[in-house]
């Protein structure tokens, strides 16, 4: 018997919606809702963790059925490995994301709307990974859409609105697709409860009618909302106007919507169908990882060229899925988790350049010269910049040593030679950024502001970066238990269908 009763699943998504409601009427109480909104989302974190090893504690998933409708009649509510391990790398990047807002000197996190949104965007992407229903995927996803939008709306630049209605056109082109996705599956097998698609595409004798425009469907739903090339047009504009707080949330874990939806569509909706679309992420994946560098190592902005650098991060990730063994599978998860914490970090930083800056701005002209006065922030963005590149002694290292066994071991050598080739051209545009920064001198009469946005969210995200680069084996035990579930999608469907 679990010590973690069932409903209690419930709770990293309860958490932060109740406190968004209480934040929202703490409004005009500003130092109060800052810390009640911090409070909140540290309980949320901590509920996760519990989550997490009450999971791998007990070897099996934890499934919840809403309103006491058995699935696949009610919604269903579904905590393996994946999904536990996603939410806490959601809720910690989150928790840091406001560590750095309460410190910064943007005007968008005086509104009085911002931290309730905040809370809301958190419940949006803990929704997508432990929803059971894809249907109700979509509404998550909704709820994240609108509030990212609205977020990024708010920005102190000048191109927030415009930025706001790229993502958010841009989403509604992906919720169009993931609709249609939803109405091909229920038209072919009368169920959206995702192990009941499983287990009815597996049983059947022949495909459904519409089951391959589902697939597709879901695969275009996923690549705009990962960025996936040829789909990335509207992020590095995106990520430019953002606030560096939301920014840094979606370019590191908002993303990683998409890389969830692709490890679930190939270990548990589409088993049997998987090995005929994972070369399309494999050549996705390598594209988005060439042009991504390419297109970071010539961009006039750092928050620009970091937007670039997720689409070519998010395409080792596609490489590992697209690979589909179990070791893969393992990596693409320590990838897509070492990821987030390094790219949030990175983004943070930044920001606290451009908020010292004269005009605050992360554009290079502006910046260069800048980080002669920040020394502390040259050492982070410097470790910061090795981790992205995947030197020891980072957890970036971890990462691609992994994905580089996983293909040595599957005996993927070409494709290990191109992406091998192409991790070079991150070091370079880390590298150009750093010097630009930190050794070049500036402008003549250009001088940082005496102060700014405040380093300690960053800090503590670097600190994590080492800590998982000399101390990987947690994580990494984590991430290889979660692939050996996946490979046995029976093990979910059981869950949501005990004795069924």
């Amino acid at each position: 018997m679990s010590l973690f009763p069932t409903h209690l699943l419930l709770l990293p998504l309860i958490i932060p919606l109740t406190g968004a409601a209480i934040a929202l009427l703490l409004r005009k109480v500003r130092p109060v809702q800052e810390y009640w909104t911090l409070g909140t989302m540290v309980t949320s974190l901590l509920a996760s963790l519990w989550l997490l090893f009450t999971v791998q504690g007990q070897g099996e998933p934890l499934a919840f059925q809403l309103g006491g409708w058995n699935a696949p009649f009610g919604i269903s509510l579904v905590a393996d490995l994946l999904a536990a391990l996603f939410v806490v790398m959601v809720q910690l990047v989150m928790v840091l994301g406001l560590v750095y807002a309460l410190g910064s000197r943007d005007k968008v996190v005086q509104y009085p709307f911002f931290y309730p949104l905040f809370l809301t965007l958190a419940v949006g992407l803990t929704g997508t990974m432990l929803t059971g229903d894809l249907f109700n995927l979509f509404v998550f996803a909704e709820l994240l859409v609108i509030s990212g939008t609205v977020l990024t709306a708010m920005a102190d630049d000048r191109f927030g609105v415009e930025a706001a209605f790229k993502y958010f056109y841009m989403s509604l082109l992906a919720s169009f697709f993931l609709l249609l996705s939803v109405g091909s599956m229920y038209v072919s097998y009368g169920t959206l409860n995702m192990a009941d698609l499983a287990r009815q595409i597996t049983a059947a004798d022949s495909p459904g009618l519409l089951l391959w425009p589902g697939i597709v469907f879901l695969l275009a739903t996923f690549m705009v909302k990962s960025a996936v090339f040829p789909f990335h047009f509207w992020q590095p504009d995106f990520h430019t106007a953002a606030p560096t707080a939301v920014s840094a949330m979606l370019s590191s874990v908002v993303v990683k919507l998409g890389v969830y939806g692709f490890i679930r569509m190939t270990t548990l909706l589409f088993v049997a169908q998987a090995p005929i679309f994972r070369p399309v992420l494999i050549v996705l994946g390598i594209a988005g990882i060439i042009y991504g560098g390419l297109a970071a190592l010539g961009t006039h902005n750092v928050k620009r060229m970091l937007a670039y650098s997720t689409l070519a991060q998010v395409g080792f990730i596609l490489v590992g899925i697209g690979w589909g063994s179990t070791l893969a599978i393992a990596a693409a998860l320590v990838f897509a988790f070492n990821h987030s914490l390094i790219k949030a970090a990175m983004l943070m930083l930044a920001g606290y350049v451009a908020s010292r800056a004269a005009i605050k701005s992360a554009a290079f002209q502006v910046v260069t010269g800048m980080g002669k006065a920040l020394p502390a922030a040259g050492i982070l963005f410097f470790l910061g910049g090795l981790a992205l590149s995947g030197i020891p002694p980072t957890s970036g290292f971890v990462s691609k040593a992994l994905l580089f066994n996983s293909g040595i071991v599957g005996e993927e050598f070409m494709v290990l030679l191109v992406i091998g080739l192409a991790s070079i051209l991150t070091l370079l545009y880390v590298m150009r950024a750093f010097q630009r920064i930190w050794w070049l001198a500036p402008q003549e009469g250009a001088k940082a502001k005496p102060a700014g946005d405040r380093l300690l969210a960053p800090l503590i995200l670097i600190a994590l970066v080492v800590v998982l680069g000399i101390w990987a084996a947690p994580l990494v035990d984590v991430a290889q238990e979660a692939a050996q579930w996946l490979a046995q999608p029976d093990i979910y469907i059981q869950a949501v269908f005990p004795g069924g």
